[in-house]
């Protein structure tokens, strides 16, 4: 694992040498943190239909978002320390449960351990889908690190503008950062392809959590995703934005979103012909919907 001792996995490129316990900008280590694997009912539906989706959380992340509905993970580093065995142990514990696909949530930090568990548990058995769940804020040689072994990649693009990167997420150059990022994705795994029951088999799931008033901002991603991808893979427009964490420091956010706003994106993204994709209803907007992060299933 090379890559750990001059870390330059995330677009923070900190340099640190994590095989001697430096850490950088995101705070991980050596060791793997999770916070929790369970089947989950509530990601989009080709991907958590039946009996859900096998996530795994990863602790510690690259971004700061000051709306994290996961601070506790993220920010306060809620979790445990497990080896690379364990870890594939864990994604097996999973397909046996019956878990469509293993979910990695926030995995970037972990890039290299995750490489190695996975080529473990498919010598051991290992055949669903494995789900890269990103906020896309990565190099592009890590993402090329992962060919072969990702099938769908499942990356939110939060930004355009960098603007508000920075404010409420500390994240410079975000936009061309996430925008190479998911270049690279779509060149490995292609079109989208469900198998016969509806399940997601391969391909792209672009997220977008929508912000309040940022509509046009939330625009020109669309713009984006349609003039590079046109309906080559899924759109999904969320809005379970709810403040969390800082957000009361910034008023113009301290609130959910406005239905008339989200069903004006939606309807923008119909105007401009894209197709394939995946709408919340105003019940997302809950703390129910928020994992309790017990460290069961690790």
């Amino acid at each position: 694992m090379k890559e750990l001792e001059n870390c330059r996995l995330c677009r923070r490129n900190c340099n640190v040498n994590r095989l001697m316990g430096e850490t950088g900008y995101c705070r991980s280590g050596l060791d793997i943190k999770l916070a929790k694997a369970s089947l989950h009912l509530w990601e989009e539906p080709p991907l958590s239909m039946g009996k859900g989706s096998g996530t795994v959380f990863f602790s510690n992340c690259n971004f700061s978002c000051v709306f994290c509905q996961n601070y506790k993970i993220s920010q306060e580093g809620i979790g445990k320390d497990i080896s690379i065995e364990r870890l594939s142990e864990i994604f097996l514990n999973l397909q046996q449960k019956g878990a469509n696909n293993i979910n990695l949530v926030t995995p970037t930090s972990y890039v290299p351990q995750i490489i190695e568990a996975l080529k473990i548990s498919k010598k051991e058995g290992l055949t669903i889908p494995i789900v890269y769940n990103t906020n896309s804020y990565e190099n592009t040689e890590t993402i090329k690190s992962l060919r072969g072994l990702i099938d769908i990649y499942l990356p939110d693009i939060k930004y355009y503008s960098d603007k508000y990167a920075v404010k409420y997420s500390n994240a410079p150059n975000y936009f061309d950062t996430a925008k190479n990022a998911v270049f690279e994705m779509f060149n490995q795994v292609g079109d989208t392809e469900l198998g016969p029951d509806g399940k997601m088999k391969k391909g792209v799931i672009i997220r977008h959590l929508m912000l309040p008033g940022l509509l046009f901002d939330s625009k020109k991603i669309l713009d984006f995703v349609y003039n590079t991808f046109k309906n080559r893979v899924y759109l999904s427009l969320m809005n379970q934005y709810t403040p969390f964490y800082k957000s009361s420091d910034y008023k113009e956010i301290d609130r959910k979103i406005s239905r008339k706003s989200y069903d004006a994106l939606i309807d923008y993204a119909l105007s401009i012909g894209i197709e394939k994709g995946f709408i919340q209803e105003d019940e997302t907007q809950s703390e129910s919907f928020i994992p309790d992060f017990d460290l069961s299933g690790i």
